[in-house]
């Protein structure tokens, strides 16, 4: 019986810790083995928006900047895009969004409309999640659905499986899953999508922060 019952402790032992190791090959994946670097696009960008030297940071300003009214260039939405664009496999980026009211994070596919009013749905080549109002939480599904959040996210993480068509967004804090678009048709490129929108006079003044992967958060 003894022999029996230690048997028994053994092998749930055992399953534990492959549940455990498994666990953590997830997670170094996601992490590590999938995550890019991902650098803002100055050339998308509205000319109200403030980009940092090194292409990490991007905020709302109130003065309208002299810039080239290229064709990549969104106007009048504030937004901008990732330089490197992505047409298959994996891969993982982080947005610190700590301290704002309204954001907007995602992918985009290349041939987006950037000029005149957007609509950010997936039929439009938009997968993203917003922030309004400080704890209004959507995603740019057709029609959008609104989101329950247990705690306020501080750093969104990114997901996107080119083949699978799958783009999935979690709180990196928690681990836990938000939201995800599954058994989307991807045919171009995929680039990361930012919008930290207005400042609204100082409420919403805090950059959207592109942050180096890391377990802790």
């Amino acid at each position: 019986m003894k022999i029996h019952e230690s048997l028994e402790t053994l092998r749930r032992a055992l399953t534990q810790l492959k549940h455990t190791i498994d666990e953590k090959l997830t997670q170094t994946e996601l992490y590590s083995v999938f995550s890019v670097n991902v650098t803002l696009d100055p050339d998308t960008a509205h000319p109200k928006l403030i980009l940092s030297d090194d292409g990490k940071q991007v905020r709302h300003g109130d003065i309208r900047q002299k810039l080239p009214d290229k064709p990549e260039r969104f106007d009048p939405c504030h937004c901008v895009l990732g330089k490197e664009g992505f047409s298959s496999g994996r891969f993982y980026f982080e947005v610190q969004v700590k301290g704002k009211t309204d954001w907007d994070l995602g992918v985009a596919r290349e041939s987006i409309n950037r000029k005149g009013k957007i609509t950010a749905r997936p039929r439009d080549g938009y997968w993203t999640v917003w922030l309004r109002n400080g704890d209004e939480y959507k995603t740019c599904d057709d029609p959008p659905v609104s989101l329950s959040l247990r705690v306020k996210p501080q750093w969104v993480g990114v997901f996107v499986h080119y083949e699978e068509g799958l783009v999935s967004f979690y709180d990196v804090e928690s681990c836990s899953h938000i939201y995800s678009f599954t058994a989307q048709s991807f045919t171009e490129k995929l680039y990361p999508y930012f919008s930290p929108s207005l400042n609204y006079g100082g409420k919403n003044s805090n950059p959207l922060i592109i942050t180096h992967v890391s377990y802790n958060k």
